[in-house]
């Protein structure tokens, strides 16, 4: 049996083991998608999104990507950001990284990696303007850990300076801007104290003319 093979049997017993718990599982699975979350975290296979949240697939919508970052160049993930927030009315994102991020590690360093160096620029920058924080710290898994954290950080702020998340804070739309993040060492999620809910979080250089907030 060749590996494709081994994973597509996988496939078959999963289901078999789902419908034998809950005989509907997956018709009202197919039935319903409405979930409170959008979850943006990074692409590493370590961090099942719903699993470690305890969520079924349709309870949390989800987008990842190397590191969990968000560009406001990013069509990809804005256009996940916009069906969340327009058409889902997702009423909470959730911005997780996880210590030990492979992408932010090879930010930290100087050798290149091919494409991707280009899409960690964005941790080059945060590691820059943070470098006697991470530099203060003893270890280099510290150092790591605290840049994870701090990119976190970074993009629930980038998120905010989004019109698609201020459109919706201007129509009155209940949305909160969330920042995690994850430990492999462990399993748990620690909240970063990171919390955005309206414009009046927002410095007004990143507000958008037109916002109610803004008159």
């Amino acid at each position: 049996m060749s590996v494709i093979e081994s994973i597509l049997g996988n496939n078959r017993e999963w289901s078999e083991r789902m419908t034998q718990h809950e005989s509907d599982y997956f018709t009202k699975l197919a039935s319903q998608h409405s979930p409170d979350f959008l979850w943006i975290g990074c692409s590493d296979s370590r961090v099942p999104a719903n699993e470690i949240v305890g969520l079924l697939p349709g309870e949390l919508f989800v987008h990842r990507n190397v590191a969990n970052i968000v560009y406001s160049s990013d069509l990809n993930c804005l256009s996940v950001v916009e069906y969340a927030v327009d058409v889902l009315l997702v009423k909470h994102i959730i911005i997780c990284g996880h210590y030990g991020c492979g992408g932010v590690k090879a930010a930290l360093g100087r050798k290149s990696h091919g494409l991707i160096d280009n899409w960690l620029i964005k941790i080059k920058d945060i590691h820059a303007r943070h470098r006697e924080d991470i530099d203060s710290l003893k270890s280099d898994t510290k150092k790591l850990d605290r840049l994870c954290e701090l990119n976190v950080v970074e993009q629930v702020k980038t998120l905010s300076h989004t019109t698609i998340v201020q459109d919706a804070w201007s129509r009155g739309q209940e949305l909160a801007l969330h920042g995690w993040i994850y430990g492999l060492q462990d399993g748990l999620i620690k909240d970063l104290g990171v919390r955005v809910e309206g414009l009046d979080q927002v410095p007004e250089a990143f507000r958008f003319i037109g916002n109610k907030d803004e008159g």
